[in-house]
């Protein structure tokens, strides 16, 4: 099966079947770690996704009986209690975990280091920047990704972060400081 999916295996096999441990991949790059029985996925094992996400579960014969899904940063995902991210309580998982920064600190992204730097009059999509100059999304070292469709370029330019082209300089005078 492997060799006309641009799958791969490698791994434990026992008459020609995928049995005991392995490791698969599919040609997106999801992987699957974990326990097979009949080229089946069967017993413990994790699906872990480009991003970093990873989904465990046990399994059988090829279906999940039961899991949870860890994003790349360690937020489990609760099915029956999700109040990540809610209007109650807008922080963060790293604010959730590390604490609040000081006002004027605060994070626009899950990550404390900050956004990626991206050029003026650019939009953020996550995997790289979009420039409405040309209609592409580049990668963040500025190699080309994708020509986004229309309906992708209204969600970029409606919900993502801007950097706009100019930005005010404000003289000493104008500067407004907190009280």
């Amino acid at each position: 099966m492997a060799q006309w999916s641009g799958s791969s295996y490698e791994g434990e096999k026992k008459d020609g079947w995928f049995e005991g441990s392995g490791r698969f991949t599919y040609p997106n790059g999801v992987v699957y770690e974990g326990e097979f029985h009949k080229g089946e996925f069967h017993g413990q094992g994790t699906l872990i996704y480009p991003h970093g996400g990873r989904y465990k579960a046990q399994w059988q014969h090829g279906k999940m009986l039961e899991g949870e899904y860890e994003y790349y940063d360690g937020l489990k995902y609760d099915f029956d209690n999700w109040n990540y991210c809610t209007l109650e309580d807008r922080r963060f998982y790293t604010e959730i975990k590390e604490g609040l920064r000081p006002a004027g600190a605060t994070l626009i992204v899950n990550k404390a280091e900050g956004p990626k730097s991206i050029p003026k009059g650019s939009y953020d999509t996550g995997d790289g920047y979009y420039t409405p100059q040309d209609s592409t999304v580049y990668n963040y070292d500025g190699t080309p990704l994708r020509q986004p469709d229309e309906e992708e370029v209204q969600v970029i330019m409606l919900k993502y972060r801007y950097n706009p082209t100019e930005v005010e300089d404000l003289s000493d005078d104008e500067a407004v400081l907190p009280s």
